[in-house]
């Protein structure tokens, strides 16, 4: 939500914000939000699917069609690969024909990130078989060093996010001699919350949920989100 004389990308409106950023209200029944906010549900599309669009998806839309400059057939790695975002990058990355490489603590990430359809899966940290054009990483710290050396000459890291910190060391050498672009992404326009809902329906993608529960389980829900002991996105239910 923002300003209503706003004209433009209103990700760069001084008045953006999210619901609970500064608005209470977000676990209630009903809630009340501008009209222009209130987006018509596509036929095929469930409440419960179109549920987990609004923060995780938007985002990775914005950073994978609006920042990256990925074409069809070139390489992306996300760093993660189980949180509600990491999911979303890979289901519209391998919509878009993307090449999807992804990172995960725990063979079982990566398996089911693999499901998902991911291309090829890694070790935190791990050596890649060959550099990536674009890397989006919402990991931050612990992944940071990693990301930046796995760009190809001309690549750009979209940094949506920072779990493990958002303070990281940046080396400007490689930054400059290998021409690197590091750029910061989050959320989205109407426009992108529009065109991301048309691409869902026409490749029927089904985004992942990890689990549905009651509201009267939100603080176990909450918690396994806080230990990282999630995949996919939480919803919950009255």
């Amino acid at each position: 939500m923002g300003g209503e004389d706003w004209r433009g990308d209103e990700t760069l409106d001084p008045k953006w914000h999210i619901p609970s950023e500064f608005v209470h209200g977000t676990f209630a029944e009903y809630v009340v939000v501008p009209r222009r906010n209130a987006i018509p549900l596509p036929e095929t599309l469930s409440p419960l699917h179109a549920s987990v669009l609004g923060t995780a998806w938007l985002t990775a839309y914005r950073a994978l069609f609006t920042k990256s400059g990925l074409r069809a057939g070139e390489t992306l790695l996300v760093q993660g690969a189980t949180g509600g975002m990491a999911t979303a990058l890979i289901q519209l990355g391998r919509a878009a024909g993307f090449e999807v490489w992804v990172t995960s603590r725990s063979e079982e990430g990566r398996a089911r990130a693999r499901r998902l359809g991911a291309h090829k899966s890694f070790p935190p940290n791990a050596a890649l078989p060959r550099k990536v054009r674009a890397v989006i990483d919402s990991v931050g710290l612990d992944s940071w060093a990693h990301s930046l050396s796995s760009l190809a000459r001309g690549g750009i890291l979209v940094t949506v996010g920072g779990t493990t910190g958002f303070e990281a060391p940046l080396n400007l050498l490689r930054v400059v001699a290998d021409q690197l672009t590091i750029t910061g992404s989050i959320m989205g326009t109407l426009k992108d919350m529009e065109d991301m809902m048309r691409l869902i329906v026409r490749a029927r993608i089904e985004p992942e949920i990890g689990v549905v529960l009651p509201m009267e389980r939100s603080e176990e829900g909450i918690r396994a989100m806080w230990e990282g002991r999630t995949h996919g996105k939480t919803v919950f239910t009255r």
